[in-house]
Protein backbone atom coordinates (compact mmCIF):
# COMPACT_ATOMS: atom_id res chain seq x y z
CA UNK A 1 0.00 0.00 0.00
CA UNK A 2 1.14 3.33 -1.04
CA UNK A 3 1.80 5.83 1.84
CA UNK A 4 0.14 9.13 1.36
CA UNK A 5 3.49 10.81 1.98
CA UNK A 6 6.57 9.72 0.51
CA UNK A 7 9.51 11.27 -1.39
CA UNK A 8 9.60 10.69 -5.53
CA UNK A 9 12.14 11.58 -8.12
CA UNK A 10 10.15 10.60 -11.48
CA UNK A 11 12.26 10.80 -14.97
CA UNK A 12 9.61 13.01 -16.44
CA UNK A 13 10.86 15.73 -14.37
CA UNK A 14 14.49 15.63 -15.65
CA UNK A 15 16.02 18.89 -16.39
CA UNK A 16 18.27 19.72 -19.55
CA UNK A 17 21.36 19.09 -17.20
CA UNK A 18 20.19 15.30 -16.54
CA UNK A 19 19.03 15.82 -13.09
CA UNK A 20 16.06 15.30 -11.73
CA UNK A 21 13.87 17.30 -8.95
CA UNK A 22 13.43 15.14 -5.87
CA UNK A 23 9.24 16.25 -4.97
CA UNK A 24 7.80 15.00 -1.50
CA UNK A 25 4.27 13.52 -3.09
CA UNK A 26 1.48 14.17 -0.42
CA UNK A 27 -2.15 12.64 -1.50
CA UNK A 28 -4.77 13.45 0.26
CA UNK A 29 -7.75 11.93 -1.19
CA UNK A 30 -7.51 8.75 -3.29
CA UNK A 31 -7.87 10.75 -6.46
CA UNK A 32 -5.91 14.04 -5.80
CA UNK A 33 -2.21 14.47 -4.81
CA UNK A 34 0.20 17.43 -4.45
CA UNK A 35 3.65 17.55 -5.16
CA UNK A 36 5.81 19.24 -2.67
CA UNK A 37 9.75 20.77 -4.01
CA UNK A 38 12.41 19.46 -2.06
CA UNK A 39 15.06 21.71 -4.32
CA UNK A 40 17.29 18.66 -4.29
CA UNK A 41 17.99 17.36 -7.52
CA UNK A 42 20.13 14.23 -8.53
CA UNK A 43 19.89 12.72 -12.21
CA UNK A 44 16.91 9.41 -11.62
CA UNK A 45 19.32 6.80 -12.09
CA UNK A 46 20.50 7.37 -8.49
CA UNK A 47 16.92 6.95 -7.06
CA UNK A 48 16.25 3.91 -5.60
CA UNK A 49 11.92 3.30 -6.16
CA UNK A 50 11.51 0.98 -3.55
CA UNK A 51 13.51 2.12 -0.89
CA UNK A 52 12.23 5.89 -1.18
CA UNK A 53 16.08 6.67 -1.10
CA UNK A 54 18.89 8.27 -3.11
CA UNK A 55 21.66 5.22 -3.92
CA UNK A 56 24.89 4.51 -2.37
CA UNK A 57 26.83 4.54 -6.03
CA UNK A 58 25.85 8.61 -6.16
CA UNK A 59 28.87 10.31 -7.39
CA UNK A 60 30.20 12.63 -5.20
CA UNK A 61 30.54 15.55 -7.00
CA UNK A 62 26.50 15.57 -6.47
CA UNK A 63 26.39 15.71 -3.04
CA UNK A 64 26.92 12.77 0.09
CA UNK A 65 24.31 10.01 -0.78
CA UNK A 66 23.51 9.78 3.48
CA UNK A 67 23.29 13.50 4.17
CA UNK A 68 20.47 13.80 0.96
CA UNK A 69 18.31 10.93 2.37
CA UNK A 70 18.53 12.36 5.79
CA UNK A 71 17.54 16.22 4.25
CA UNK A 72 14.82 14.45 2.69
CA UNK A 73 12.97 12.40 5.70
CA UNK A 74 13.25 15.62 7.51
CA UNK A 75 11.35 17.54 5.02
CA UNK A 76 8.72 14.51 5.03
CA UNK A 77 8.34 14.69 8.67
CA UNK A 78 7.84 18.49 8.42
CA UNK A 79 4.98 17.67 5.98
CA UNK A 80 3.56 15.34 8.15
CA UNK A 81 3.45 17.82 10.89
CA UNK A 82 1.91 20.75 8.22
CA UNK A 83 -0.38 18.04 7.67
CA UNK A 84 -1.44 17.09 11.09
CA UNK A 85 -2.20 20.14 11.76
CA UNK A 86 -3.97 21.04 8.89
CA UNK A 87 -6.31 17.72 10.08
CA UNK A 88 -6.53 18.91 13.37
CA UNK A 89 -7.97 22.57 12.32
CA UNK A 90 -10.07 20.88 10.26
CA UNK A 91 -8.82 22.88 7.42
CA UNK A 92 -10.97 21.57 4.19
CA UNK A 93 -8.60 22.12 1.37
CA UNK A 94 -5.77 20.34 2.85
CA UNK A 95 -3.63 20.06 -0.43
CA UNK A 96 -3.56 23.92 -0.80
CA UNK A 97 -2.59 24.56 2.51
CA UNK A 98 0.51 21.94 2.51
CA UNK A 99 1.46 23.52 -0.93
CA UNK A 100 0.95 27.02 0.28
CA UNK A 101 3.02 26.52 3.56
CA UNK A 102 5.57 24.03 2.87
CA UNK A 103 9.14 25.11 1.83
CA UNK A 104 12.70 22.83 2.57
CA UNK A 105 13.64 25.44 5.63
CA UNK A 106 10.05 25.49 7.17
CA UNK A 107 10.22 25.89 10.73
CA UNK A 108 7.13 23.64 12.72
CA UNK A 109 7.06 25.85 16.09
CA UNK A 110 5.44 28.43 13.54
CA UNK A 111 2.32 26.47 13.11
CA UNK A 112 2.18 27.14 16.89
CA UNK A 113 2.46 30.97 16.45
CA UNK A 114 -0.38 33.08 17.89
CA UNK A 115 -0.81 34.36 14.43
CA UNK A 116 -1.49 30.86 12.30
CA UNK A 117 -4.96 30.89 12.79
CA UNK A 118 -4.75 34.29 10.28
CA UNK A 119 -2.80 32.46 8.39
CA UNK A 120 -5.11 29.29 8.20
CA UNK A 121 -8.23 31.87 7.02
CA UNK A 122 -6.43 33.47 4.40
CA UNK A 123 -5.32 30.23 3.09
CA UNK A 124 -8.87 29.27 2.92
CA UNK A 125 -10.20 32.55 0.96
CA UNK A 126 -7.30 32.77 -0.95
CA UNK A 127 -8.32 30.59 -4.32
CA UNK A 128 -6.01 30.23 -7.29
CA UNK A 129 -8.48 30.45 -10.23
CA UNK A 130 -7.45 27.61 -12.09
CA UNK A 131 -9.33 27.91 -14.86
CA UNK A 132 -7.13 26.47 -17.83
CA UNK A 133 -7.94 30.14 -20.56
CA UNK A 134 -7.88 32.26 -17.69
CA UNK A 135 -4.18 31.16 -16.55
CA UNK A 136 -3.68 31.61 -20.69
CA UNK A 137 -4.35 35.17 -20.76
CA UNK A 138 -2.37 35.80 -17.63
CA UNK A 139 0.51 34.45 -19.14
CA UNK A 140 0.02 36.20 -22.17
CA UNK A 141 -0.33 39.33 -20.03
CA UNK A 142 2.68 38.58 -18.28
CA UNK A 143 4.94 38.70 -21.47
CA UNK A 144 3.42 41.03 -23.16
CA UNK A 145 6.37 43.02 -22.00
CA UNK A 146 8.96 40.52 -23.29
CA UNK A 147 8.21 38.84 -26.67
CA UNK A 148 6.99 40.38 -30.16
CA UNK A 149 3.94 40.98 -31.10
CA UNK A 150 4.02 37.73 -33.41
CA UNK A 151 5.12 36.00 -30.59
CA UNK A 152 1.92 37.12 -28.51
CA UNK A 153 0.10 36.06 -31.79
CA UNK A 154 1.40 32.63 -31.41
CA UNK A 155 0.07 32.53 -27.70
CA UNK A 156 -3.28 33.37 -29.12
CA UNK A 157 -3.19 31.01 -31.49
CA UNK A 158 -2.83 28.27 -29.16
CA UNK A 159 -5.81 29.77 -27.08
CA UNK A 160 -8.02 29.64 -29.99
CA UNK A 161 -7.33 26.18 -31.06
CA UNK A 162 -7.69 24.50 -27.73
CA UNK A 163 -11.65 25.97 -27.81
CA UNK A 164 -12.23 24.74 -30.96
CA UNK A 165 -11.08 21.07 -29.71
CA UNK A 166 -12.90 21.86 -26.57
CA UNK A 167 -15.99 22.56 -28.99
CA UNK A 168 -15.27 19.68 -31.39
CA UNK A 169 -14.89 16.80 -28.44
CA UNK A 170 -18.14 18.45 -26.20
CA UNK A 171 -15.98 18.61 -23.45
CA UNK A 172 -13.99 20.79 -21.27
CA UNK A 173 -10.60 21.04 -21.12
CA UNK A 174 -8.81 21.72 -18.17
CA UNK A 175 -5.21 21.56 -16.70
CA UNK A 176 -6.18 17.85 -15.15
CA UNK A 177 -6.75 16.82 -19.40
CA UNK A 178 -3.63 16.91 -20.05
CA UNK A 179 -2.47 13.40 -21.00
CA UNK A 180 -1.34 11.43 -23.92
CA UNK A 181 -4.98 11.05 -24.90
CA UNK A 182 -5.36 14.56 -25.09
CA UNK A 183 -1.95 14.90 -26.69
CA UNK A 184 -2.94 12.30 -29.75
CA UNK A 185 -6.83 13.70 -30.13
CA UNK A 186 -5.48 17.07 -30.14
CA UNK A 187 -2.98 16.59 -32.65
CA UNK A 188 -5.62 14.45 -34.96
CA UNK A 189 -7.56 17.69 -34.60
CA UNK A 190 -4.91 20.18 -35.93
CA UNK A 191 -4.65 18.10 -38.89
CA UNK A 192 -7.76 17.01 -40.25
CA UNK A 193 -10.13 19.06 -38.59
CA UNK A 194 -9.41 22.49 -37.53
CA UNK A 195 -10.74 25.03 -39.70
CA UNK A 196 -8.46 28.01 -40.08
CA UNK A 197 -10.36 31.05 -39.36
CA UNK A 198 -10.86 34.77 -41.37
CA UNK A 199 -10.21 32.49 -44.76
CA UNK A 200 -12.73 33.09 -47.69
CA UNK A 201 -13.04 29.24 -48.22
CA UNK A 202 -12.94 26.61 -45.70
CA UNK A 203 -10.05 25.37 -44.89
CA UNK A 204 -9.18 22.25 -42.61
CA UNK A 205 -6.14 21.10 -40.94
CA UNK A 206 -2.94 22.90 -40.21
CA UNK A 207 0.43 22.21 -41.62
CA UNK A 208 2.81 19.21 -39.17
CA UNK A 209 5.67 22.26 -38.12
CA UNK A 210 2.14 24.79 -37.30
CA UNK A 211 1.04 21.89 -34.87
CA UNK A 212 4.42 21.84 -33.74
CA UNK A 213 4.82 25.41 -32.83
CA UNK A 214 1.18 25.05 -31.09
CA UNK A 215 2.62 21.85 -29.02
CA UNK A 216 5.88 23.84 -27.79
CA UNK A 217 4.18 26.56 -26.96
CA UNK A 218 1.58 24.37 -24.84
CA UNK A 219 4.63 22.71 -23.23
CA UNK A 220 6.26 25.98 -22.26
CA UNK A 221 3.08 27.69 -20.80
CA UNK A 222 2.16 24.53 -18.40
CA UNK A 223 5.98 24.58 -17.59
CA UNK A 224 5.37 27.98 -17.02
CA UNK A 225 2.14 27.68 -14.54
CA UNK A 226 3.85 24.37 -12.84
CA UNK A 227 7.05 26.80 -11.78
CA UNK A 228 4.63 29.27 -10.35
CA UNK A 229 3.06 26.71 -8.22
CA UNK A 230 -0.09 27.29 -9.57
CA UNK A 231 -0.88 23.69 -11.17
CA UNK A 232 0.76 20.52 -9.87
CA UNK A 233 3.67 19.01 -12.32
CA UNK A 234 1.93 17.00 -15.21
CA UNK A 235 3.60 14.66 -16.71
CA UNK A 236 4.56 16.04 -20.42
CA UNK A 237 7.57 13.81 -21.56
CA UNK A 238 4.76 12.13 -24.78
CA UNK A 239 4.13 15.60 -25.44
CA UNK A 240 6.33 15.48 -28.71
CA UNK A 241 6.33 18.55 -30.86
CA UNK A 242 6.03 17.28 -34.31
CA UNK A 243 8.28 18.42 -36.93
CA UNK A 244 9.04 17.97 -40.64
CA UNK A 245 11.66 19.72 -43.24
CA UNK A 246 9.51 22.80 -44.63
CA UNK A 247 9.41 23.15 -48.44
CA UNK A 248 10.99 26.81 -49.25
CA UNK A 249 12.55 28.39 -51.97
CA UNK A 250 15.65 30.87 -52.66
CA UNK A 251 16.32 33.35 -55.04
CA UNK A 252 19.94 33.07 -56.56
CA UNK A 253 21.59 36.21 -57.50
CA UNK A 254 20.90 35.91 -60.83
CA UNK A 255 17.04 36.07 -59.43
CA UNK A 256 17.10 38.88 -57.05
CA UNK A 257 18.93 40.82 -60.23
CA UNK A 258 16.12 40.25 -62.31
CA UNK A 259 13.48 41.47 -59.55
CA UNK A 260 15.72 44.61 -58.88
CA UNK A 261 15.36 45.14 -62.60
CA UNK A 262 11.65 44.21 -63.24
CA UNK A 263 9.94 47.17 -65.59
CA UNK A 264 7.47 48.27 -63.10
CA UNK A 265 6.72 51.74 -64.97
CA UNK A 266 2.58 50.25 -64.99
CA UNK A 267 2.66 49.79 -61.05
CA UNK A 268 4.84 52.54 -59.93
CA UNK A 269 3.39 52.29 -56.11
CA UNK A 270 5.35 48.77 -56.70
CA UNK A 271 8.72 50.04 -56.41
CA UNK A 272 9.22 50.61 -52.71
CA UNK A 273 8.05 46.94 -52.29
CA UNK A 274 10.20 45.61 -54.81
CA UNK A 275 13.45 47.81 -53.56
CA UNK A 276 12.77 46.53 -49.39
CA UNK A 277 12.97 43.05 -50.55
CA UNK A 278 15.98 43.28 -52.60
CA UNK A 279 17.46 45.24 -49.39
CA UNK A 280 16.23 42.37 -47.22
CA UNK A 281 17.72 39.38 -49.98
CA UNK A 282 21.23 41.38 -49.62
CA UNK A 283 21.21 41.91 -45.87
CA UNK A 284 19.40 38.64 -44.15
CA UNK A 285 16.96 40.45 -42.16
CA UNK A 286 13.58 39.38 -40.97
CA UNK A 287 10.49 41.67 -41.86
CA UNK A 288 9.94 42.19 -38.11
CA UNK A 289 13.73 43.99 -38.74
CA UNK A 290 13.54 45.50 -42.28
CA UNK A 291 10.04 47.22 -41.94
CA UNK A 292 11.27 48.93 -39.08
CA UNK A 293 14.70 50.62 -39.86
CA UNK A 294 15.70 54.24 -39.73
CA UNK A 295 18.44 56.27 -41.68
CA UNK A 296 20.54 56.59 -37.91
CA UNK A 297 20.82 52.37 -38.08
CA UNK A 298 23.26 53.68 -41.11
CA UNK A 299 26.71 53.66 -39.66
CA UNK A 300 30.18 53.78 -41.88
CA UNK A 301 28.94 51.70 -44.34
CA UNK A 302 27.35 49.56 -41.83
CA UNK A 303 23.75 48.27 -40.42
CA UNK A 304 23.49 48.29 -36.88
CA UNK A 305 20.24 46.27 -35.79
CA UNK A 306 19.24 44.84 -32.36
CA UNK A 307 17.06 42.04 -34.04
CA UNK A 308 13.11 42.39 -32.53
CA UNK A 309 12.29 38.57 -32.36
CA UNK A 310 15.85 37.30 -30.37
CA UNK A 311 16.88 40.56 -28.67
CA UNK A 312 20.60 40.26 -30.36
CA UNK A 313 22.14 43.18 -31.96
CA UNK A 314 23.82 42.45 -35.52
CA UNK A 315 26.25 44.16 -37.68
CA UNK A 316 25.85 43.91 -40.92
CA UNK A 317 28.06 45.19 -43.83
CA UNK A 318 26.44 46.99 -46.89
CA UNK A 319 26.91 46.11 -50.59
CA UNK A 320 27.07 48.78 -53.04
CA UNK A 321 23.31 48.16 -54.36
CA UNK A 322 22.20 47.70 -50.62
CA UNK A 323 23.74 50.94 -49.58
CA UNK A 324 21.80 53.15 -53.00
CA UNK A 325 18.45 51.22 -52.31
CA UNK A 326 19.18 52.82 -48.05
CA UNK A 327 20.76 55.96 -48.39
CA UNK A 328 18.85 57.33 -51.67
CA UNK A 329 15.83 55.27 -51.93
CA UNK A 330 14.44 55.44 -48.08
CA UNK A 331 16.46 58.50 -47.43
CA UNK A 332 14.04 59.44 -45.03
CA UNK A 333 12.33 56.48 -43.41
CA UNK A 334 11.24 52.82 -44.61
CA UNK A 335 7.43 53.18 -45.78
CA UNK A 336 4.86 51.53 -43.20
CA UNK A 337 3.87 47.94 -44.44
CA UNK A 338 1.82 44.86 -42.96
CA UNK A 339 3.45 41.55 -43.75
CA UNK A 340 0.65 40.37 -45.84
CA UNK A 341 0.33 43.17 -48.18
CA UNK A 342 4.43 43.20 -48.42
CA UNK A 343 3.47 39.20 -49.29
CA UNK A 344 1.21 40.02 -51.83
CA UNK A 345 3.05 42.50 -54.10
CA UNK A 346 6.13 40.65 -53.92
CA UNK A 347 4.57 37.91 -55.63
CA UNK A 348 3.21 40.06 -58.42
CA UNK A 349 6.85 41.53 -58.88
CA UNK A 350 8.06 38.27 -58.87
CA UNK A 351 5.70 37.45 -61.80
CA UNK A 352 6.47 40.64 -63.67
CA UNK A 353 10.00 39.65 -63.38
CA UNK A 354 9.55 36.07 -65.20
CA UNK A 355 9.98 33.99 -62.35
CA UNK A 356 7.22 31.31 -63.51
CA UNK A 357 9.35 28.14 -63.56
CA UNK A 358 7.13 25.17 -61.96
CA UNK A 359 7.58 24.36 -58.39
CA UNK A 360 5.95 21.26 -56.80
CA UNK A 361 6.30 20.58 -53.07
CA UNK A 362 4.77 18.57 -50.73
CA UNK A 363 3.52 18.16 -47.03
CA UNK A 364 2.43 15.79 -44.79
CA UNK A 365 -0.85 15.56 -43.71
CA UNK A 366 -1.22 11.67 -41.46
CA UNK A 367 0.20 9.36 -43.32
CA UNK A 368 -0.71 10.89 -46.76
CA UNK A 369 1.74 13.51 -49.12
CA UNK A 370 -0.14 16.99 -50.62
CA UNK A 371 1.28 18.06 -52.88
CA UNK A 372 1.26 21.34 -54.24
CA UNK A 373 2.32 23.02 -57.82
CA UNK A 374 3.18 26.67 -58.08
CA UNK A 375 4.96 28.74 -60.06
CA UNK A 376 7.97 30.19 -58.23
CA UNK A 377 6.94 33.40 -57.56
CA UNK A 378 3.78 32.44 -55.74
CA UNK A 379 5.97 30.44 -53.63
CA UNK A 380 7.94 33.85 -52.46
CA UNK A 381 7.17 35.38 -49.37
CA UNK A 382 9.30 38.21 -47.26
CA UNK A 383 11.38 34.92 -45.22
CA UNK A 384 12.61 34.19 -48.85
CA UNK A 385 14.74 36.83 -48.56
CA UNK A 386 16.30 35.59 -45.32
CA UNK A 387 16.74 32.03 -46.75
CA UNK A 388 18.25 33.83 -50.16
CA UNK A 389 20.89 35.54 -48.45
CA UNK A 390 22.22 32.75 -46.06
CA UNK A 391 21.82 30.29 -48.95
CA UNK A 392 23.78 32.84 -51.55
CA UNK A 393 26.14 33.24 -48.97
CA UNK A 394 26.88 29.72 -47.96
CA UNK A 395 26.98 28.57 -51.83
CA UNK A 396 29.71 31.38 -52.36
CA UNK A 397 31.83 29.74 -49.43
CA UNK A 398 31.33 32.05 -46.80
CA UNK A 399 32.15 30.86 -43.29
CA UNK A 400 29.01 29.79 -41.27
CA UNK A 401 30.07 31.30 -38.38
CA UNK A 402 30.15 34.77 -40.31
CA UNK A 403 26.91 33.97 -41.81
CA UNK A 404 25.50 33.11 -38.37
CA UNK A 405 26.86 36.87 -36.79
CA UNK A 406 24.65 38.29 -39.30
CA UNK A 407 21.81 36.29 -39.40
CA UNK A 408 21.38 36.30 -35.65
CA UNK A 409 21.24 32.42 -35.56
CA UNK A 410 22.34 31.20 -32.35
CA UNK A 411 22.94 27.23 -33.42
CA UNK A 412 24.05 25.90 -36.83
CA UNK A 413 21.11 23.19 -36.61
CA UNK A 414 18.76 26.35 -36.71
CA UNK A 415 20.22 27.72 -39.38
CA UNK A 416 20.93 25.01 -41.56
CA UNK A 417 17.12 25.40 -41.86
CA UNK A 418 17.04 28.52 -43.88
CA UNK A 419 19.62 26.33 -46.23
CA UNK A 420 17.76 25.90 -49.54
CA UNK A 421 19.95 23.83 -51.70
CA UNK A 422 19.01 21.28 -55.01
CA UNK A 423 21.01 18.23 -55.48
CA UNK A 424 22.01 19.85 -58.72
CA UNK A 425 23.38 22.64 -56.91
CA UNK A 426 25.28 20.87 -54.27
CA UNK A 427 26.59 18.44 -56.73
CA UNK A 428 27.96 21.59 -59.10
CA UNK A 429 29.17 22.72 -55.52
CA UNK A 430 31.59 19.23 -54.78
CA UNK A 431 32.79 19.48 -58.30
CA UNK A 432 34.47 23.38 -57.69
CA UNK A 433 35.58 22.42 -54.65
CA UNK A 434 37.26 19.23 -56.24
CA UNK A 435 39.04 21.53 -58.76
CA UNK A 436 39.72 23.84 -56.07
CA UNK A 437 41.07 21.50 -54.30
CA UNK A 438 42.88 20.15 -57.55
CA UNK A 439 41.59 16.52 -56.77
CA UNK A 440 40.16 15.51 -59.89
CA UNK A 441 43.62 16.07 -61.77
CA UNK A 442 45.14 14.54 -59.35
CA UNK A 443 42.98 11.28 -59.77
CA UNK A 444 43.26 11.63 -63.28
CA UNK A 445 46.85 11.58 -62.91
CA UNK A 446 46.94 8.52 -60.51
CA UNK A 447 45.16 6.66 -62.94
CA UNK A 448 47.86 7.31 -65.84
CA UNK A 449 50.19 5.67 -63.51
CA UNK A 450 48.36 2.60 -62.82
CA UNK A 451 47.22 2.16 -66.32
Amino acid sequence: MLLPIKPLCERQFVRRDGTSLIYIQYCYSSEKRTLLNTEIAIPPNFWNKKKLCVTSNLPSSLGNFDQLNNELWRMVRIVEDIVSFALKNKIQNRGAFVKNIFHPDFNVNSLLSPDTSDAVEANETKKVNQDLYFQIDDYIKCKQQKVTKATLCVYSCMKEQLKAYEEYRKKKITFGSFDFEFYEGFVDFLTFDYVKRRRKTIIRGLKLNTIGKTIKQLRIFIKDRVRRKIIAPIDLHDFRIPEEESDAIYLTYEEIEKMHTANLSSYPYLTEYRDLFVLACLTGLRFSDFSILEPEDLRNDMLYKKQEKSDHWVVIPLRKEAKVIFSEQFKEKIPQLTNPEFNRHIKTIGKLAGLCKTIKFSYKRGNKNIEIIKPKYDWITSHTARRSFCTNEFLAGTPIKLIMNISGHKNEKDFYKYIRVTPEEAAQKIKELWLERNDMKTFDTDLKKVS
